[in-house]
Protein backbone atom coordinates (compact mmCIF):
# COMPACT_ATOMS: atom_id res chain seq x y z
CA UNK A 1 0.00 0.00 0.00
CA UNK A 2 2.87 2.36 0.46
CA UNK A 3 4.46 1.79 -2.91
CA UNK A 4 1.20 2.12 -4.67
CA UNK A 5 0.12 5.53 -2.73
CA UNK A 6 4.13 6.95 -3.63
CA UNK A 7 3.78 5.98 -7.36
CA UNK A 8 -0.17 7.22 -7.83
CA UNK A 9 0.39 10.09 -6.17
CA UNK A 10 3.96 10.74 -7.73
CA UNK A 11 1.87 10.84 -11.08
CA UNK A 12 -0.86 13.55 -10.01
CA UNK A 13 1.84 16.18 -9.49
CA UNK A 14 2.12 18.77 -12.27
CA UNK A 15 5.08 18.11 -13.99
CA UNK A 16 3.66 14.46 -14.95
CA UNK A 17 0.43 16.22 -15.77
CA UNK A 18 1.36 18.82 -17.92
CA UNK A 19 3.86 16.24 -19.62
CA UNK A 20 1.18 14.23 -20.22
CA UNK A 21 -1.04 17.12 -21.99
CA UNK A 22 1.71 17.86 -23.91
CA UNK A 23 2.86 13.73 -25.15
CA UNK A 24 -1.60 14.26 -25.65
CA UNK A 25 -0.33 16.88 -28.55
CA UNK A 26 2.52 15.05 -29.73
CA UNK A 27 0.26 12.07 -29.94
CA UNK A 28 -2.41 13.76 -32.16
CA UNK A 29 0.12 15.79 -34.31
CA UNK A 30 1.69 12.64 -35.23
CA UNK A 31 -1.61 11.13 -36.66
CA UNK A 32 -2.62 14.29 -38.26
CA UNK A 33 -5.03 15.78 -35.73
CA UNK A 34 -4.44 19.46 -35.69
CA UNK A 35 -7.48 20.68 -33.95
CA UNK A 36 -6.67 17.94 -31.06
CA UNK A 37 -2.23 18.74 -30.62
CA UNK A 38 -3.18 22.61 -30.97
CA UNK A 39 -6.07 22.06 -28.01
CA UNK A 40 -3.75 20.04 -26.05
CA UNK A 41 -0.55 21.85 -26.58
CA UNK A 42 -2.23 25.01 -25.93
CA UNK A 43 -3.14 23.54 -21.96
CA UNK A 44 0.41 22.48 -21.58
CA UNK A 45 1.72 25.38 -22.62
CA UNK A 46 -1.03 27.56 -20.39
CA UNK A 47 -0.29 25.01 -17.37
CA UNK A 48 3.02 25.38 -17.38
CA UNK A 49 2.94 28.73 -17.28
CA UNK A 50 0.18 29.18 -14.92
CA UNK A 51 2.13 27.12 -11.89
CA UNK A 52 5.39 28.50 -12.79
CA UNK A 53 3.69 31.99 -12.16
CA UNK A 54 4.66 33.26 -8.77
CA UNK A 55 0.86 34.95 -7.42
CA UNK A 56 -0.54 31.28 -8.34
CA UNK A 57 2.01 29.18 -6.67
CA UNK A 58 1.95 31.07 -3.60
CA UNK A 59 -2.15 31.38 -3.37
CA UNK A 60 -2.02 27.32 -4.12
CA UNK A 61 0.99 27.05 -1.26
CA UNK A 62 0.16 29.42 1.09
CA UNK A 63 -3.23 28.62 3.04
CA UNK A 64 -1.13 24.88 3.99
CA UNK A 65 1.75 27.02 5.75
CA UNK A 66 -0.14 29.90 7.52
CA UNK A 67 -2.13 27.10 9.05
CA UNK A 68 0.20 27.61 12.56
CA UNK A 69 2.13 30.33 13.00
CA UNK A 70 6.06 30.19 13.76
CA UNK A 71 7.04 28.86 17.27
CA UNK A 72 9.51 31.80 18.42
CA UNK A 73 9.95 31.30 21.48
CA UNK A 74 10.06 27.85 23.31
CA UNK A 75 8.24 26.06 25.59
CA UNK A 76 9.06 24.00 28.25
CA UNK A 77 8.93 20.41 27.08
CA UNK A 78 10.86 17.17 27.37
CA UNK A 79 10.80 16.12 23.81
CA UNK A 80 11.41 17.69 20.25
CA UNK A 81 10.28 15.72 17.40
CA UNK A 82 11.83 16.24 13.94
CA UNK A 83 10.51 14.49 11.31
CA UNK A 84 12.11 13.01 8.41
CA UNK A 85 12.53 14.24 4.78
CA UNK A 86 15.58 12.77 2.48
CA UNK A 87 18.91 12.27 2.41
CA UNK A 88 22.00 10.47 0.09
CA UNK A 89 24.98 9.00 2.02
CA UNK A 90 28.51 9.58 0.32
CA UNK A 91 31.50 9.27 1.95
CA UNK A 92 33.16 12.23 -0.28
CA UNK A 93 30.71 14.30 0.87
CA UNK A 94 30.00 16.12 3.97
CA UNK A 95 27.21 15.63 6.24
CA UNK A 96 25.31 18.81 5.21
CA UNK A 97 25.54 17.62 1.53
CA UNK A 98 24.17 14.45 2.46
CA UNK A 99 21.35 15.60 4.05
CA UNK A 100 18.91 17.20 1.50
CA UNK A 101 17.89 20.61 2.27
CA UNK A 102 14.50 20.56 3.69
CA UNK A 103 16.11 17.77 6.06
CA UNK A 104 18.62 20.86 7.34
CA UNK A 105 16.28 22.99 7.46
CA UNK A 106 13.60 20.97 9.88
CA UNK A 107 17.00 20.19 11.90
CA UNK A 108 18.30 23.44 12.65
CA UNK A 109 14.95 24.44 13.88
CA UNK A 110 14.88 21.64 15.76
CA UNK A 111 18.19 21.93 17.62
CA UNK A 112 16.99 26.03 18.03
CA UNK A 113 14.66 24.55 20.25
CA UNK A 114 17.06 22.18 21.75
CA UNK A 115 19.62 24.86 22.97
CA UNK A 116 16.43 26.90 24.47
CA UNK A 117 15.98 23.97 26.95
CA UNK A 118 17.54 21.69 29.58
CA UNK A 119 17.41 18.06 29.33
CA UNK A 120 15.44 17.71 26.56
CA UNK A 121 15.14 14.67 23.64
CA UNK A 122 15.94 15.71 20.60
CA UNK A 123 14.03 12.63 18.40
CA UNK A 124 15.03 11.99 15.07
CA UNK A 125 13.05 10.05 12.59
CA UNK A 126 12.65 8.57 8.62
CA UNK A 127 13.53 5.25 7.46
CA UNK A 128 16.33 3.99 4.68
CA UNK A 129 14.42 3.89 1.24
CA UNK A 130 17.00 2.83 -0.84
CA UNK A 131 20.02 4.14 1.40
CA UNK A 132 22.36 2.49 3.05
CA UNK A 133 21.37 4.39 5.87
CA UNK A 134 18.63 5.60 7.96
CA UNK A 135 17.79 8.96 7.11
CA UNK A 136 17.41 8.86 11.68
CA UNK A 137 21.01 8.44 11.41
CA UNK A 138 22.21 10.46 9.17
CA UNK A 139 20.25 13.69 10.97
CA UNK A 140 21.53 12.27 14.19
CA UNK A 141 25.22 12.44 12.87
CA UNK A 142 24.62 16.31 11.64
CA UNK A 143 23.02 16.97 15.28
CA UNK A 144 25.75 16.05 16.63
CA UNK A 145 28.39 17.90 14.50
CA UNK A 146 26.06 20.71 15.32
CA UNK A 147 26.39 20.40 19.09
CA UNK A 148 23.01 18.26 20.27
CA UNK A 149 24.77 15.59 22.39
CA UNK A 150 24.50 11.86 21.45
CA UNK A 151 22.83 10.73 24.49
CA UNK A 152 19.79 13.50 23.95
CA UNK A 153 19.24 12.12 20.66
CA UNK A 154 16.60 9.12 20.22
CA UNK A 155 16.40 8.11 16.57
CA UNK A 156 13.24 6.68 15.33
CA UNK A 157 14.55 4.24 12.29
CA UNK A 158 11.89 2.63 10.51
CA UNK A 159 8.73 5.25 10.06
CA UNK A 160 8.07 5.16 6.21
CA UNK A 161 5.70 8.04 6.71
CA UNK A 162 4.05 10.53 9.05
CA UNK A 163 1.78 8.34 10.20
CA UNK A 164 3.88 5.63 10.95
CA UNK A 165 5.94 8.25 12.61
CA UNK A 166 2.96 9.41 14.79
CA UNK A 167 2.38 5.46 16.04
CA UNK A 168 6.00 5.37 16.82
CA UNK A 169 6.66 8.73 18.46
CA UNK A 170 3.37 7.67 20.83
CA UNK A 171 5.58 4.79 22.36
CA UNK A 172 8.25 7.23 22.87
CA UNK A 173 6.08 10.48 24.17
CA UNK A 174 2.74 9.59 25.63
CA UNK A 175 0.57 11.95 25.86
CA UNK A 176 3.65 14.41 27.34
CA UNK A 177 3.14 18.04 24.90
CA UNK A 178 6.37 17.94 22.63
CA UNK A 179 7.08 20.40 19.73
CA UNK A 180 6.77 18.81 16.07
CA UNK A 181 9.24 20.07 13.90
CA UNK A 182 8.32 19.53 9.93
CA UNK A 183 7.34 22.16 7.33
CA UNK A 184 5.42 24.65 7.08
CA UNK A 185 3.47 23.04 4.10
CA UNK A 186 3.50 19.64 5.86
CA UNK A 187 2.43 20.75 9.37
CA UNK A 188 -1.62 20.53 8.81
CA UNK A 189 -1.42 16.92 8.20
CA UNK A 190 1.10 16.11 10.62
CA UNK A 191 -0.59 18.09 13.43
CA UNK A 192 -3.70 15.92 12.05
CA UNK A 193 -2.26 12.43 12.21
CA UNK A 194 -0.30 13.20 15.35
CA UNK A 195 -3.43 14.28 16.80
CA UNK A 196 -5.29 10.95 15.80
CA UNK A 197 -2.77 9.15 17.66
CA UNK A 198 -3.11 11.31 20.64
CA UNK A 199 -0.36 12.99 20.64
CA UNK A 200 -0.12 16.35 22.01
CA UNK A 201 1.25 18.22 20.12
CA UNK A 202 3.14 21.89 19.84
CA UNK A 203 3.40 22.73 16.16
CA UNK A 204 6.76 24.54 15.38
CA UNK A 205 6.64 25.06 11.25
CA UNK A 206 9.87 25.68 9.25
CA UNK A 207 10.91 26.52 6.02
CA UNK A 208 8.03 28.48 4.66
CA UNK A 209 8.27 28.77 0.91
CA UNK A 210 5.21 31.13 -0.31
CA UNK A 211 6.50 34.59 -0.02
CA UNK A 212 7.17 37.70 -2.58
CA UNK A 213 10.29 37.42 -3.98
CA UNK A 214 10.42 40.76 -6.38
CA UNK A 215 13.80 38.77 -7.92
CA UNK A 216 12.56 39.25 -11.81
CA UNK A 217 13.59 36.35 -12.42
CA UNK A 218 11.17 34.75 -9.82
CA UNK A 219 7.98 35.59 -11.22
CA UNK A 220 8.14 32.79 -13.68
CA UNK A 221 10.32 30.08 -12.31
CA UNK A 222 10.70 26.69 -12.41
CA UNK A 223 10.87 26.86 -8.19
CA UNK A 224 7.30 28.61 -8.38
CA UNK A 225 6.54 24.90 -9.69
CA UNK A 226 8.23 23.11 -7.05
CA UNK A 227 5.93 24.85 -4.55
CA UNK A 228 3.17 23.79 -6.62
CA UNK A 229 3.92 20.49 -6.55
CA UNK A 230 4.51 20.71 -2.52
CA UNK A 231 1.54 22.11 -2.09
CA UNK A 232 -0.86 19.52 -4.00
CA UNK A 233 1.37 16.68 -2.77
CA UNK A 234 0.04 17.70 0.35
CA UNK A 235 -3.74 18.49 -0.78
CA UNK A 236 -3.49 14.84 -1.85
CA UNK A 237 -2.02 13.69 1.29
CA UNK A 238 -5.31 14.94 3.17
CA UNK A 239 -7.74 13.85 0.86
CA UNK A 240 -5.55 10.35 1.22
CA UNK A 241 -5.63 10.25 4.75
CA UNK A 242 -9.17 11.59 5.39
CA UNK A 243 -10.93 8.75 2.69
CA UNK A 244 -8.71 6.42 5.58
CA UNK A 245 -9.92 7.85 8.44
CA UNK A 246 -5.98 8.58 9.51
CA UNK A 247 -6.89 11.99 10.34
Amino acid sequence: MFLFKKIVSAFLLPVPIGMFLLLLALFYLLFNSYKKAKIFLFLGVLWFALLSFQPISNAILKPLEDTYASLLITPKVEYILVLGSGHKSDNNLAITSEVKMVGINRLVEGIRHYKNLENAKLIVSGYSSFDKNTHAFMQEELAISLGVKKEDIIRLDTPKDTKEEAIEAKKIIGDKQFILVTSASHMKRSVLLFQKEGLNVIASPTNHLAYNDNAYSMYFSARNIRNCEMAIHEYLGLLYSGLRNEI
